[in-house]
């Protein structure tokens, strides 16, 4: 059985095994799926442009037992490669390394709260470390100050609420609260943003827990720590959720992520539309 974990999978993308030339991406991280696949094109084919060098297929993610990754798991000629949201460790590293490229040092206060921003799409934490690195050319050392001048915005604005209703089942916390984060400026984006990660994290959590863990160590020891006034909400969600619905809503938030970039004016709108829609059918079953 070949399903790559840890450092295994660096290994293999610096230096893929061509005697295993099918290479199964999967799960919630869609930045990370991108990353490693762009990482495994320049390792592997002289020209990635040139279209007869490999073959690459995209499809919607994978469930949680699909037969996709069952049989690349069990043929010798394939490998499987799990891509789920950074953890603590995974993030830390990301910071240092886009941190050095820029001769940037980061204080520890600033680190802890950059950390706790970051998560959910590989791909959007480099954009948001690379802005960051960027507002402070010219320094020795990202500040706290540095952190809540660029990431930290929509922590600030407070949309945890919008994003905990969504899951909660709850359409008229989302509809309050979505009101006030517009009326504040708050870019819609960066609400959908929170739920594409939250979904990721309640995806990850309720595949744990159907194996057993339960739900009330899965909260207390999660990465990123779950604050206590959030916990009510998230187990509902919990039980308004299982692991095959959440990769649906993974799915739906990624279009309407989309959806928005390519009509910038209706971004509010839809946003809005794809939480409230979320709210509306927590509660139902299958």
């Amino acid at each position: 059985m070949v399903a790559l974990r840890g450092r295994d999978i660096d290994i293999f993308l610096a230096r893929p095994d061509a005697g295993r030339p099918i290479i199964l991406l999967y799960g919630p991280d869609a930045g990370l799926v991108r990353e490693r696949a762009d990482a495994l094109l320049a390792s592997a084919v002289d020209d990635p442009n040139d279209p007869f060098s490999l073959v690459r297929l995209d499809g919607d993610e994978l469930s949680a037992e699909p037969s996709l990754r069952k049989a690349c798991e069990r043929a010798k000629t394939a490998v499987a490669i799990a891509c789920y949201p950074d953890g603590e460790r995974d993030l830390a590293k990301l910071i240092d390394d886009e941190l050095r490229v820029s001769n940037l040092r980061i204080a520890p206060d600033a680190r802890g709260s950059l950390t706790a921003l970051l998560g959910g799409d590989r791909q959007a934490s480099r954009n948001e470390l690379r802005k960051l690195t960027l507002y402070a050319h010219g320094k020795d050392e990202v500040t706290l100050e540095d952190v809540m001048a660029v990431v930290a915005d929509a922590s600030e604005l407070k949309i945890d609420p919008i994003v905990d209703g969504a899951f909660a089942g709850r359409p008229d916390l989302v509809e309050t609260e979505f009101a006030k984060a517009m009326v504040a400026g708050t870019y819609p984006g960066m609400i959908i943003s929170a739920a594409q990660r939250q979904a990721a994290w309640l995806h990850k959590t309720a595949l744990a827990a159907a194996e057993g863990t339960p739900v009330s160590t899965l909260l207390d020891s999660g990465f990123p720590r779950l604050h206590f006034s959030r916990k009510a909400n998230v187990e509902t969600a919990l039980r308004h959720f299982n692991a095959a619905r959440l990769l649906a809503i993974i799915d739906q938030l990624a279009t309407a992520a989309l959806e928005m970039r390519k009509q910038a004016s209706l971004a509010a709108a839809i946003a809005q539309r794809t939480l409230l829609s979320i709210a509306v059918n927590a509660k139902r079953r299958g």
